[in-house]
């Protein structure tokens, strides 16, 4: 489960490798301000960028159906689809998916890495993976434990 928190950071991760820097940003000021026009999204981004350049940005989140947007007198009122919390979740989900899709000897060394990452970073996590483990099911190992 991964933590909760509808706090956007615009260094996150995952944010980053699924969208570009750009619509990274216009999502977190959707998610902050709610309902923008473009030209409110421009002024929020605090630097020198092109109207167009933002509005073709928000139109390609349209058709990825991350915003929705409504007319309202010739001008496009944009919205975040999703929380902030709903998009992290689901873009780990895609991201390990796509992961694990490969050949078994891929998502071995996977699933390796990524046990030594978590052994590195936080070994009470991995005792606590361990230890919500079903009765006959092999313990999560990465390798001697280095505490």
């Amino acid at each position: 489960m991964l933590p909760r928190s509808d706090q956007p950071t615009v260094s996150h991760t995952v944010l980053r490798l699924i969208l570009g820097p750009l619509e990274t940003e216009v999502m977190e000021i959707l998610w902050m301000n709610g309902e923008c026009r473009v030209r409110e999204v421009v002024r929020r981004l605090h630097r020198e960028i092109a109207y167009t350049t933002v509005m073709t940005t928000l139109d390609r989140l349209f058709k990825k159906n991350l915003v929705r947007r409504r007319i309202c007198d010739r001008a496009y009122f944009y919205s975040a689809r999703v929380t902030c919390q709903q998009w992290r979740e689901r873009m780990v989900h895609d991201v390990v998916a796509k992961l694990l899709a490969g050949p078994k000897a891929t998502r071995e060394l996977l699933l390796s890495a990524l046990l030594e990452a978590i052994q590195n970073q936080d070994s009470q996590l991995l005792r606590e993976l361990n230890q919500g483990m079903q009765p006959g099911e092999s313990e999560l190992d990465c390798g001697p434990r280095s505490e």
